[in-house]
Formats: structure tokens, C-alpha cells, sequence
């Protein structure tokens, strides 16, 4: 089930991206000091990197992932559009999962990335409700948490569009998108949530 997610998740990012015009590709996406275009490096970046190169690439970063993944995507970041968005296409079964993140991490990392695409340009990308609950329990686990910074505590989450809900307290209700934005410390949109604990959320983007 999560698999036939992420092929279709990766499929209509494909779409997504071929109908972006050269200026879009240089456009910030939601991912601090990253480009359009360095988001797809990054992405792609499990597909067109075998398990040894990925180990020497950690290895010249010092054992430093963050560190690692910004010099990929900066370094890869001038491949052809053509061949950034070939390696999205010809990849949508791709079986790559995060260490220690399975499925569902692969699937969150897509959707994640597709949303600092799609949000910061403006464009609608529809994900299914049942990729979203995934997402979301992945995003509102304790080491995401810490990862990221979110601060849920006293608050009930409730995705308005997805069935998912988390935690106990005052409400703050919104798009499932939008929660998931919130718990990985993007930017969130004004007026993005409802409920007796909206606030506005705004933090880092940690990749």
C-alpha cells in the first residue's frame, strides 16, 4: 500500500515539475537557501547515488549529514532539468527507504520536499488523505519531534482533511499539508489553523 503511495506520489511530482518554467526552477522553495531545483537534486539524490558513493560523499562531509546533503544538492543542483526530472520519472518504484525510516520515511521525504516545491510556488498538488496519515504519524513521532523542533505539547492537532488527529488539549485544526509544514518547521501560511491553540508557525528547515 505505502509503496503504490510513493510511486504515485513520485509520478505526479514528475508531472509537477515538467510544466515548470525555467524561472520556476530557480525560484526559493520552502527549504532555506535552496533553490527549486537544489529540492530535486536533493531528492533524487537515493536514486542516482549508490550505497558506496553516499558513504564516501558522508565520509568528505566529515560524518555530517546536513552537511552533506547541502554540498550534494548545491553540487548537482546544474543537472539538465531534463535529467533531474527523468531521475524523479524513471524512479517512481525505486525501493530506496531512509536508514531506520522504512516506507513510510521514503514516502514523508517525498512528500515533504514536493511541499517546499508546490507550496512556495503557489502551485496545488493534491496528496491522498491516506498518504497524509502517514506523513503526519511519521512527522509527529518523538525523534521527528526533536529533529525538528515542534513544540505540540498541550494542544490537540486535527487534520480537517484527513481523518488524523494528535495529542489532547486546545484544538488547532487545519489541512493536513499544513500541519505537516508546521511539525517540520516550514512556514506556515497565515491563518493556516483554527481553533483555541492556533498560533502562527514559523521555524528552520532542517533537510
Amino acid at each position: 500500500m505505502i509503496r503504490n503511495l510513493i510511486a504515485a506520489e513520485r509520478r505526479e511530482l514528475a508531472a509537477l515539475l515538467d510544466g515548470l518554467s525555467a524561472e520556476q526552477w530557480e525560484a526559493p522553495s520552502l527549504c532555506a537557501g535552496w533553490t527549486v531545483r537544489h529540492v530535486v537534486a536533493h531528492l533524487t539524490m537515493p536514486f542516482r547515488y549508490s550505497t558506496p558513493q553516499f558513504v564516501l560523499e558522508l565520509v568528505k562531509s566529515g560524518g555530517r549529514f546536513q552537511r552533506m546533503s547541502d554540498a550534494v544538492a548545491r553540487r548537482d543542483a546544474p543537472m539538465p532539468t531534463a535529467q533531474l526530472i527523468a531521475a524523479v520519472r524513471d524512479n517512481v518504484e525505486h525501493p530506496w527507504k531512509p536508514p531506520g525510516g522504512g516506507f513510510e520515511g521514503a514516502l514523508t521525504h517525498d512528500v515533504i520536499h514536493s511541499l517546499d516545491i508546490s507550496v512556495q510556488l503557489g502551485i496545488e498538488h493534491h496528496f491522498p488523505a491516506e498518504a497524509m496519515r502517514v506523513v503526519l504519524d511519521a512527522v509527529v513521532s518523538p525523534a521527528a519531534r526533536r529533529h525538528f523542533g515542534a513544540d505540540v505539547d498541550g494542544v490537540e492537532l486535527r487534520a480537517v482533511d484527513a481523518g488524523w488527529s494528535y495529542g489532547s488539549g486546545a484544538p488547532v485544526a487545519g489541512l493536513a499539508q499544513d500541519l505537516a509544514l508546521l511539525l517540520t518547521g516550514r512556514r506556515v501560511r497565515e491563518g493556516a489553523f483554527s481553533g483555541a491553540g492556533a498560533r502562527g508557525g514559523a521555524g528552520s528547515t532542517p533537510r
